[in-house]
């Protein structure tokens, strides 16, 4: 038996085990993996390069058989200690490991050409490191016109195939659009995109037969790196598999893994009904201008895709897409339309839990019904789906503007933005970000490079025209600009109540009372037309009138902050505090719980409760929110469509502080604040009420009423057919 054990001890496997060279290459391991792992986190979490996952990659490696020698080294005796000479040699071997490393990511790092791109973000994300392309519009071989939306959807779902696949950047639709039928390079292309290749391919189309070619483009030499032709027969099967298998083939080419999720989604085919894939095609194709009569026109080809197919989970989407739009844009009865929307999206869910773009239309639904917590988990659900989904990155930007989150809301736009650069929504969202954060000079740039992209499309323009009136005070070049927007979407009710509303503030009362008059007859359920019309009731000295006008605002959106105002300052004059203070709990339960939340979605409603709670006899509740209010606005400009304006002055006449609130007013009024509603603030602001008859508030408010009409002169002397100057092109 003891000279088994001597036998056993002195061969190799006994001396690694007496040595415990296994155990110490076992526990370093799993030592290595969960230090990697934790390293992985930290880079998705805080957006760290790539490369440094990499080098602790390549350091653990060559750290193993270190591990292994000193094991063998030290084990049979038992010590763990480690002498100079040792740790001198481990040292050289982790700085020589370092420099390989160094020297192969150099060699494999993308040219010049490949990450520039004309709208660069502000800081580096991780969309930066990964393999990027721009599938370019196909082309149409079969030259018939009527196949111009089959051609378009083919190449639309194999970028959206491809845009599933984490590990690669993909460029949205509508900047790859801008390259139809260009004359420009692969290199010029990729320089505009910022992308290593692109996708260029053909359709052609020939009775029960269908021809795909397609070839992939490096950007940095114009070499090709991969072709291939697709024949088959015309049917939903084949198209899907034609795209599974572009995209896997593209995936390889460019040594991006794929997970199984990933995978197996890919492989899914959404409808193997041709007709209903025509038809959901033509409604996407409907939407996107989000024009009043395209909206109409995509809610029909996406109902007629449901009835060929009720299977077909992206004809819900749309659908619900379709609907929810009009509600934004078309001024369509919002509970109505979000309720059916909804309806879409369950069934959307229930048939494809992993669509990412039903998970981001349920986000954006949420956020309109003011559920903000579910909103940003829906929004980012999308992204995990598909990280590539700029829309989704688009709209949880707007939602943490809403927030009042700005540095977070400019990150997640300038995410979209590298993923659709030419997309005019999402510019015009950028512009309205850096706008939220006081750079309006910025701001101005993006809203014209929307306009350029999409002159056709009436919110840049009307953007624009809120910011040349509310950041630079130059009301002669927004009305012109606004009444461009409203020629662009004749039936879109947000341009028509925005030009109204600059009338107001302009104090041009006769243009003011038309355009509302004109809203009314069109949008008589609209909640911001009811709101003109009770401003133009109380202009006319009509309090019942404009509190009946109010009460219907209400009714549409029963958070509508200058409804609230207007019907609050009116019962509040006739001694109904409860029921105005009842009003504003149901409207906003959050500023009534105890450490009531107040930021920067909703200080200005703390300060409009505060005056209620003062007279209600809350004291303490009207100095707490005017606390959160206070804080809420250090971080906010004053001037802008989203600036904070004479809250300052609000919080100081409300606290009986009359020369702050004074010096406040006239600091606003030399930075150029000239609204939103700078008339009833002056006339029926019942937060102002203390310092109303003050010499000081009536000389600041006649300095504006002179700025008003100098403007007034100055526009009505400029010619009609005067061109809108949208600047150089970048």
């Amino acid at each position: 038996m003891t000279d088994g054990l001597r036998e056993e001890g002195n061969s190799v496997w006994g001396q690694l085990r007496r040595r415990k060279v296994v155990q110490w290459g076992i526990a370093y391991g799993a030592g290595a993996w969960g230090l990697l792992q934790g390293v992985a986190y930290m880079r998705d979490t805080f957006g760290w390069p790539q490369q440094l996952q990499k080098a602790a990659t390549v350091l653990l490696i060559l750290g193993l058989p270190v591990v292994f020698v000193l094991a063998w080294y030290h084990g049979d005796k038992g010590q763990q200690r480690v002498t100079a000479s040792e740790l001198a040699i481990l040292t050289l071997l982790f700085l020589v490991g370092g420099v390989i490393f160094w020297r192969y990511d150099q060699g494999n790092e993308p040219s010049p050409a490949m990450n520039r791109t004309p709208y660069a973000a502000a800081r580096p994300s991780a969309a930066q490191e990964r393999p990027s392309i721009a599938v370019l519009p196909f082309e149409n071989r079969s030259r018939l016109a009527d196949d111009a939306f089959f051609v378009d959807g083919i190449h639309d779902d194999i970028l959206t195939q491809l845009s599933k696949f984490g590990a690669m950047k993909v460029i949205a639709r509508t900047s790859v659009e801008q390259f139809r039928d260009t004359d420009l390079t692969a290199r010029e292309i990729g320089e505009k995109l910022g992308v290593g290749t692109v996708l260029e391919g053909g359709v052609q189309r020939s009775g029960d037969r269908v021809r795909v070619t397609v070839q992939l483009v490096e950007t940095a030499t114009d070499a090709h790196i991969w072709a291939e032709s697709y024949d088959r027969q015309l049917t939903a099967a084949n198209l899907f598999a034609i795209q599974t298998e572009v995209a896997a083939a593209i995936a390889a080419a460019l040594k991006s893994a794929l997970t199984p999720s990933e995978r197996a989604r890919t492989d899914l085919a959404p409808t193997l009904n041709l007709k209903a894939w025509e038809a959901h095609q033509l409604g996407r194709q409907r939407m996107a201008s989000r024009a009043s009569a395209g909206l109409v026109d995509a809610e029909q080809f996406f109902r007629e895709a449901m009835q060929l197919d009720p299977s077909f989970a992206r004809a819900y989407v749309g659908l619900a897409d379709a609907l929810s739009m009009q509600v934004i844009y078309s001024g369509a009865p919002r509970e109505l339309g979000l309720d059916n929307a909804e309806k879409a999206l369950d069934t959307a869910l229930r048939l494809d839990p992993s669509l990412a773009e039903a998970w981001a239309t349920a986000g954006l639904i949420a956020r309109y019904r003011l559920q903000l917590d579910r909103a940003e988990a829906m929004y980012r659900r999308a992204i995990e789906l598909n990280p590539n989904y700029a829309t989704a990155r688009h709209w949880y930007s707007t939602l943490l503007r809403d927030l009042g989150r700005a540095d977070e809301a400019l990150v997640q736009i300038e995410r979209a933005l590298e993923l659709d650069p030419l997309s005019g929504l999402i510019n015009l969202s950028h512009g309205q970000r850096l706008e939220a954060l006081g750079r309006f000079d910025e701001a101005e740039s993006a809203y014209r490079r929307a306009a350029r992209i999409d002159p056709s499309g009436p919110f840049p323009w009307l953007d624009l025209a809120r910011l040349k009136a509310y950041a630079f005070d130059r009301f002669t070049e927004a009305i012109p600009l606004a009444v461009r927007a409203t020629e662009l979407d004749v039936g879109g009710v947000r341009p028509a109540t925005e030009l109204a509303s600059l009338f107001f503030d302009l104090g041009d009362d006769e243009q003011f009372a038309a355009a509302t008059a004109r809203a009314e007859r069109r949008w008589p359920q609209d909640e911001d037309v009811q709101v003109n019309s009770a401003l133009l009731a109380l202009m006319r000295r009509d309090a019942d009138e404009a509190s009946r006008r109010a009460r219907l605002s209400l009714d549409a959106d029963p958070r509508n902050a200058p409804a609230l105002m207007i019907l609050r300052d009116i019962d509040l004059r006739a001694g109904r505090y409860e029921a105005t203070l009842a009003r504003y709990e149901t409207a906003h339960p959050e500023l009534f719980v105890e450490g009531g939340r107040v930021d920067g979605s909703n200080y200005w409603i703390a300060i409009d409760v505060a005056l209620v709670a003062e007279r209600s006899g809350k004291r303490d509740l009207a100095s707490a929110l005017l606390e959160g209010a206070v804080r809420a606005i250090q971080a906010i400009p004053r001037l802008g469509v989203r600036g904070y304006w004479i809250s300052d002055v609000q919080i100081h006449a409300l606290r009986g502080e009359r020369a702050e609130a004074l010096a406040a007013l006239r600091e606003a009024e030399q930075a150029g604040w000239r609204g939103p509603g700078w008339r009833y603030h002056r006339d029926f602001d019942l937060s102002l009420a203390s310092i109303r008859d003050e010499p000081e508030f009536k000389a600041v408010f006649a300095d504006i009423e002179r700025d008003m009409a100098r403007q007034r002169a100055e526009l009505a002397a400029r010619p009609k057919d005067a061109p809108l100057d949208l600047g150089a092109t970048d």
